[in-house]
């Protein structure tokens, strides 16, 4: 399969990081302002808006870069072999990138200054084990689903995941180095101080190296082609099929097949 060029590939992940923490951000403001002095309700209003956000930005931008918004899922990968290294690279750039221009975005969307540090810690052991957790499930679903060839439910399931998992973990499953990094600027609910921006990231590092070692083990013999799919199937830019290897062009024929018979 070709896929999109590099640039567009980036220019993909930049935009869907940025949307990404616009929509945490930007909910997690909102929800203040919404529901001011009840906590639990601000985090069910920070967690359905995110999980259903994350569920449209995989349909937008799966198809171009394979929405992985995500340094960790993209490095994981790459050692699958479904991205080299260098694009990998290439990708954290711009995924942080991206949350960071999301947040200052967020921020002006309700009338805040664009810059704003958190002074939100979250720097405990609890937190930390809590953001080792939440991506190793992340990993968990994403290649599950693309090693037994089912990439077209990630949106649907990356979303569900990631909205449980901002109530069952400590951390609210940050559970993405880019996304930490971004929520950095912006002093709100959903924001984080830099002091705990470093065990965030560490311990989103270890929870892949711990999940690429259970997908190897629960799911063997992933190969380079499923590693490809991951999130979601990638439009093959040298097919003349414009549904690309994700099958909606191939599962209409045998229909229409069937309506020339009966005629």
């Amino acid at each position: 399969m070709d896929r999109a060029v590099l640039w567009r590939r980036l220019l993909a992940e930049f935009l869907g990081s940025g949307f990404l923490a616009a929509v945490v951000i930007g909910s997690g403001i909102a929800a203040q302002q919404l529901s001011p002095g009840n906590v639990g309700l601000e985090l069910f209003e920070n967690a359905a808006a995110t999980a259903a956000g994350l569920f449209a930005l995989i349909l937008m931008f799966g198809p171009v870069s394979g929405a992985h918004f995500n340094p960790v899922v993209s490095f994981v990968d790459a050692a699958f072999g479904g991205l080299s290294y260098r694009d990998a690279a290439a990708y954290l750039v711009a995924q942080v990138s991206g949350c960071i221009g999301g947040a200052v975005v967020a921020n002006l969307m309700f009338a805040r200054a664009a810059v704003s540090i958190s002074t939100k810690h979250r720097a405990s052991g609890a937190h930390w084990l809590g953001e080792v957790v939440a991506t190793i499930g992340l990993l968990l679903v994403i290649f599950s689903l693309a090693r037994t060839r089912r990439g077209r439910m990630a949106a649907a399931a990356v979303g569900a995941y990631i909205g449980a998992a901002f109530f069952f973990t400590s951390s609210t499953s940050f559970a993405n180095p880019a996304i930490a990094v971004g929520r950095m600027f912006s002093d709100t609910f959903a924001g984080i101080a830099p002091g705990s921006v470093p065990g965030y990231v560490g311990a989103e590092v270890l929870g892949g190296v711990v999940g690429w070692f259970l997908i190897k083990a629960l799911y063997p013999g992933v190969t380079p082609a499923e590693a490809a799919d991951v999130v979601v199937p990638q439009i093959d830019e040298a097919s003349s099929d414009p549904a690309g290897s994700n099958g909606i062009v191939e599962a209409r024929a045998p229909a229409k097949a069937r309506r020339r018979e009966r005629t």
